[in-house]
């Protein structure tokens, strides 16, 4: 509902009113938290927190000096909207090289874990490639509805907004299938790294469905086939972000729980950044180049995970 009625805001009064009716909303979702949080059993609502105290202000004052140094950094120059992208890139691949390396060479870690984690590598790669793309949504898929798409609803001009909410409907109406079906085949469901090969291959697969429509003119895209290869984008990502989840738990060693997940977090951050790279060569090649040969890439991606998904499976330890 968050696109619709504020989209609806924006093009009928203005911009300011659809933030307003943002904030809004994220006032009353603090307070539905705030009152209804009591409600919640001691396990969910109590949470220890992992850093003592006597390391409280040192911590601190690393945070502090971040912030200090990244004003500093942007007010000279240093950091600009330009480069800001490859910055993110940059940064997230570091912090992602150092979390593998803090978690292999851990003495605390078992062989068996330590492969676990060797088998969570290939996983990563192919996320960072998936939400490469799957988070072009918010990019090139709004400049392609601004520009492609045909938004005339019964003589009506849907806001370009509302094709934000297109991707959420068919989450919630499709997610209980996949839990469905996931239930039904048990043991006999596909595989973790398959499901990640095949969830990479439907996104590469999304993005050939454009082509088609390339070369048609401005607003041309009929709205049902932007309708169709988000419904592709949605079973891409059922195939592979609650499972990315899932299996960062079970593979993660016994004394770094929350720190793989926030490996896959990394995978999504990583991903998200190069979204926004990839964006920048929208405009700048054909789209029929841009749209084929990305959606090539992640095809391939998705074949070569899925040719090297048992030794992958092998490393993972007896999870599936």
């Amino acid at each position: 509902m968050g696109p619709i009625l504020t989209g609806l805001l924006q093009t009928t009064v203005g911009f300011h009113y659809g933030f307003g009716l943002a904030a809004v909303g994220m006032a009353i979702g603090l307070l539905q938290y705030s009152r209804g949080r009591k409600r919640l059993p001691d396990s969910a609502r109590i949470v220890h927190d992992p850093l003592p105290r006597a390391r409280f202000a040192a911590y601190g004052s690393l945070a502090l000096a971040a912030v200090a140094a990244i004003v500093v950094l942007s007010m000279t120059g240093v950091i600009t909207a330009s480069n800001l992208v490859t910055i993110v890139i940059g940064l997230t691949i570091v912090a992602t090289v150092v979390y593998f390396a803090v978690i292999l060479t851990n003495k605390q870690v078992t062989g068996v874990e330590r492969n676990r984690v060797y088998a969570f590598i290939p996983l990563f790669i192919a996320s960072a490639a998936f939400w490469s793309l799957y988070q072009q949504q918010f990019t090139v898929v709004t400049l392609y509805a601004v520009d492609r798409l045909d938004r005339g609803l019964f003589g009506w001009e849907m806001p370009v907004s509302w094709v934000q909410s297109i991707n959420p409907v068919f989450i919630i109406l499709l997610s209980g299938a996949f839990a469905a079906l996931w239930t039904r085949w048990g043991t006999k469901q596909p595989s973790t790294p398959i499901k990640f090969a095949i969830g990479t291959g439907v996104m590469g697969a999304a993005f050939l469905l454009f082509l088609p429509f390339v070369g048609g003119g401005d607003n041309s895209t009929p709205l049902i086939a932007l309708v169709g290869i988000l419904f592709v984008f949605t079973i891409a990502e059922l195939l592979l972000s609650p499972v990315g989840l899932s299996v960062a738990t079970k593979l993660a060693p016994g004394v770094f729980k929350t720190q793989m997940v926030a490996l896959f977090f990394l995978s999504v951050a990583l991903g998200s950044a190069m979204s926004g790279l990839l964006a920048q060569w929208y405009e700048t090649v054909p789209e029929t180049v841009y749209f084929g040969v990305l959606g090539a890439i992640a095809i391939i991606l998705g074949l070569l995970l899925a040719l090297i998904a048992r030794p992958v499976l092998r490393l993972m330890g007896g999870v599936r």
